[in-house]
């Protein structure tokens, strides 16, 4: 591996303090991580931090989730070189391109990358370190060289020594002579770069080699975006000064409420009261991933995956408000003409954002009665997404646009669609922008953040269970916003298209063993109305036994268990594209809405609360 030339820097430290604490007055020399260029100075193992930044919360914190910077090792980013979908993608992309799958694995093991291990195009190829994924340092290391664009983690990282040691860098000034003892590594403080969402950016950007083309396969001119995450950020109305400026971190790295310290010498002196510890959980919304890997992995820390997971669900409640107009009452003679649903992004980019393949969140509608379903649209039966007229998703589908080729990221150089939400105040991009026609500029020539849509519902014929009694006669109507990570057909597609080796047959039966691929829930709305317009049954004995005309909901009654009285709902699928014309918001009745007005995501600002956890067997 060849090394470039550096470039020689002069440095002027002010050292302080019995391990030599250095800050630099003039920017440091740095490695760049280029892939003909490997650092002097090894990345440290991440087992070696935990001596100092794995404790116990103090006595302020006790009921509060942890903070310690050791419960990242729970989250997708620090297992991101165990993910099993990331290792079936990247033995489809070594096929289609050999030798273009280096950008992968920096991004998911940059300590492979930079070991020369970049050409990994199987799990069982990296070293045991390697599986750290994005380790301590490749963040605490970390700098803006003012040269190097974001993405395709073009990370630059502090190659230096200071006292013996490259120097990590953190929030916290530790040059106070009078302070408690100096950490036993060299720290620079900084403010600047490490929370920023450029730093984020590093990663969460992402082109390919194919350069993009329009609906009629002609040269646009750019790379294709295949992930525009920190692009996303960048033109919302979150990058900017402001009520609304939020960074990635203030969602997804929230600020610890109580004085807390980065590690355990200092946790219980309340020295660092100003705010700026942040919880490393660094949640996101595939939560089923992190199971499959604590299932599968042996080398994964199962309890900070625990804690993690436990948090999830509260976590994705912020990423968006659901409102919904509900009617007062049903009658079923006349069935439903607008239950009008919004579902507002409340993310600093779009929604969902990053890799699309596999991914699709939905509208599921259904109204039920005496337990049986009347209507439904997108109706997830644990296996599959129900396709109907009506439905309404919210998915990027990519393409090679000479042969309709979809779901094999490095041939992809065409967006056949993107209706995903974007976010508040996001302008237009050719990078960034909706494909297709779901989306209207605003007054203000920025996108919407929110989409409207309206379902209705032809009359139905149900036969009343409880002829006798009115009293129970009333429609439950429900609405979730429902995303599912990785659909069934994309777990086949990943299995039957892999001619390199049997990842795709792994994760395949990874994920069936967790019970198949499973939605998660970001938005839920119900209610029970008044109905009307049940059908009386026919003559029968009325004791509910087998039999024809009971009103017991045998077959051949009528009622609402059989053909004639039963849901309109069509066939099922893994997910359909559908760009429904949206629904007007007003409506008549009663409106919910998930979530109370509120600072955003990224995916959610948020204050974390522990929930009990969930305990699984015992894990080595």
């Amino acid at each position: 591996m060849t090394t470039s030339p550096r470039a020689a820097v002069t440095s002027v430290f002010v050292c302080v303090g019995l391990s030599a604490l250095c800050f630099s007055s003039a920017p440091p020399q740095v490695a760049h991580a280029t892939p003909t260029e490997s650092l002097q100075n090894p990345l440290t193992l991440d087992f070696m931090c935990s001596g100092c930044h794995e404790y116990e919360n103090n006595a302020l914190a006790i009921d509060l989730p942890p903070h310690a910077p050791a419960a990242y090792f729970g989250t997708l980013m620090a297992n991101a070189a165990r993910d099993p979908v990331f290792w079936a993608g990247v033995a489809l992309a070594s096929d289609d391109y050999p030798g273009e799958t280096e950008d992968c694995v920096r991004c998911h093991s940059p300590r492979a990358f930079l070991e020369g291990r970049g050409d990994a195009i199987a799990v069982d190829e990296l070293l045991p370190p390697d599986l750290d994924s994005v380790s301590c340092e490749v963040c605490h290391r970390a700098i803006d060289d003012g040269e190097t664009p974001p993405g395709n983690a073009r990370y630059v990282l502090d190659d230096v020594l200071v006292d013996g040691q490259p120097p990590r860098r953190g929030p916290w000034d530790y040059s106070d002579p009078n302070g408690p003892e100096l950490p036993p590594h060299p720290i620079i403080q900084d403010l600047d770069f490490l929370p920023s969402s450029r730093m984020c950016g590093t990663c969460h950007d992402v082109s390919t080699g194919r350069g993009r083309v329009d609906d009629q396969g002609a040269s646009m001119g750019v790379p294709f975006n295949e992930q525009r995450t920190y692009s996303e950020w960048l033109g919302s109305a979150y990058a900017q000064p402001g009520d609304d400026a939020r960074t990635c971190q203030d969602c997804h790295m929230a600020t610890v409420e109580v004085p807390a310290a980065g590690c355990l010498e200092y946790e219980n002196l309340s020295h660092h009261d100003d705010g700026s510890a942040r919880r490393h959980l660094i949640l996101g919304a595939n939560k089923q991933a992190l199971q499959v890997i604590a299932d599968n992995s042996p080398g994964a820390k199962a309890n900070a995956i625990d804690v993690a997971i436990s948090l999830y669900d509260d976590f994705l409640a912020t990423a968006a408000t659901l409102d919904v107009e509900f009617p007062a009452a049903v009658d079923l003679a006349v069935g439903v003409d607008a239950l009008a649903v919004r579902v507002t992004n409340e993310t600093g980019h779009k929604l969902p954002s990053g890799y699309s393949e596999g991914r699709v969140m939905w509208l599921e509608v259904t109204a039920s009665y005496a337990g049986e379903l009347v209507w439904s649209s997108g109706l997830w039966d644990g296996e599959s997404i129900e396709s109907d007229d009506q439905l309404r998703t919210y998915e990027g589908v990519a393409e090679r646009w000479s042969d309709g080729t979809r779901n094999h990221l490095l041939l992809n150089d065409h967006w056949v669609l993107d209706t995903r939400i974007p976010a508040k105040g996001a302008v237009q991009n050719l990078e960034t922008d909706p494909v297709g026609d779901r989306y209207t500029l605003l007054p203000d020539d920025t996108w919407p953040n929110y989409d409207d849509h309206s379902y209705s519902f032809a009359p139905a014929s149900v036969v009343d269970v409880t002829p006798d009694d009115a009293s129970d006669d009333e429609l439950e109507l429900s609405v979730r916003l429902l995303y599912l990570i990785n659909t069934p057909s994309y777990l086949d597609q990943l299995r039957d298209d892999n001619d390199v080796n049997d990842a795709g047959q792994a994760v395949h039966d990874m994920y069936m063993d967790d019970g198949g691929p499973q939605p998660v829930v970001l938005g839920a709305a119900t209610v029970t109305v008044p109905l009307t317009g049940l059908e009386q049954p026919e003559p029968g004995d009325g004791d509910g036994d087998p039999g024809d005309g009971d009103g017991d909901g045998d077959p051949g009654d009528g009622d609402s268990g059989d053909s004639e009285g039963g849901s309109d709902s069509g066939a099922t699928t893994d997910a359909t594209s559908t760009d429904s014309a949206g629904g007007s918001e007003e409506g008549s009745g009663c409106s919910c809405s998930t979530r109370d007005s509120g600072p955003p995501l990224s995916v959610g600002l948020l204050s974390l609360v522990l929930l009990g956890l969930r305990r699984r067997r015992s894990r080595g």
